[in-house]
């Protein structure tokens, strides 16, 4: 397996996942044009078969395993959404999956993960070191570890999100200024900034992660991967990774224009916007960019911004708060 990623990588797994996945549309409002004084193009991700992005990745990764890995299956860790992702793509090849869950995970995600056939590995969040955890599980069975994001097929299926959108914008007549990306480990990001270096070579690429869970704006300002400073909470929960990855980082360094940081309450803003306006259920760290740029942290005015909105599963208290906000 190839450890570098380009635009070619993209292209080819936006032409395998074709009628395999959903083409999510890309959405404008004009109240969101109006309060950032730009153009708003969102890619809604929510939309999607298993309710994220992260089913881009993880049935590109599984489509292009050998017959002999198919049948021993696959191994993940995850929170949440790459690991009903992996559920989904294994059922729909007909592979035995088993997903590394937190404990703690949102109990919607846990069975959403479970219907697809899965197995799901409980391990505390905080006690226990998920790589090596998910490492050895497929040792165990023979499995191929597919994990969330630092993985070279995963990151070319995610960048099909920004694919897609670029396409559309194109055929509107209408050049992307800058786009915004809600980041975890950066495999969604490092896709999406290889198809807009090809596609929109101007824009720029904005990370937007939570507070306290901002290790890719940290890492890029210090030019090297370093971890976030712990002090941020769960509400993010599908944000939550220690550090960029090392593949994911060095596709991001020398192609995102920078990081952005927002709060809780911009995130419950941002999930209670979608919800009013764009008819779309947004989860926290699904909201975050969204959030980035109708707090002003992204300057859109006078410009066309795109922005996605990663995924929707969110626990019903949770998003009970976002509708009260």
């Amino acid at each position: 397996m190839s450890e570098t990623v380009t635009f070619a990588d993209v292209e080819a797994a936006a032409a395998r996942l074709r009628g395999r996945i959903v083409r999510t549309p890309v959405l404008r409002h004009r109240l969101l044009d109006e309060i950032t004084g730009g153009t708003v193009l969102v890619k809604p991700e929510p939309l999607q078969k298993t309710g994220s992005f992260k089913l881009r990745g993880a049935t590109n990764a599984a489509l292009l395993l050998d017959p002999a890995a198919r049948r021993a299956g696959v191994v993940t860790h995850s929170s949440g959404n790459h690991g009903q992702a992996l559920a989904c793509a294994a059922h729909m090849l007909g592979m035995p999956a088993l997903i590394a869950m937190p404990a703690d995970a949102p109990a919607i995600k846990v069975e959403s993960t479970r219907r697809w056939g899965a197995g799901i590995h409980p391990f505390d969040r905080h006690g226990v070191d998920r790589d090596a955890l998910a490492a050895e599980l497929a040792r165990q069975r023979g499995a191929t570890l597919i994990p969330p994001f630092d993985h070279p097929h995963v990151i070319a299926g995610q960048g099909t999100v920004a694919l897609e959108l670029l396409e559309e914008a194109k055929a509107a007549g209408v050049t992307l200024d800058a786009l915004a990306v809600c980041t975890g480990g950066g495999g969604l990001i490092a896709g999406c900034a290889l198809a807009a270096e090809a596609l929109a070579p101007e824009a720029e690429i904005w990370a937007v992660e939570p507070e306290g869970w901002d290790d890719t704006r940290r890492s890029l300002e210090a030019g090297r991967r370093i971890p976030a400073d712990g002090t941020g909470d769960s509400f993010c929960d599908s944000l939550l990774s220690r550090q960029p990855g090392a593949l994911t980082f060095a596709i991001n360094h020398p192609r995102l224009a920078g990081g952005l940081v927002v709060t809780r309450a911009e995130v419950l803003r941002a999930m209670r916007f979608a919800f009013d306006h764009l008819k779309v259920v947004a989860e926290p760290g699904g909201a975050v960019a969204l959030a980035a740029v109708l707090a002003g942290k992204l300057d859109a005015r006078g410009r066309t911004v795109g922005i996605v909105i990663s995924g929707g599963n969110v626990d019903p208290a949770v998003f009970a708060q976002a509708l009260a906000a």
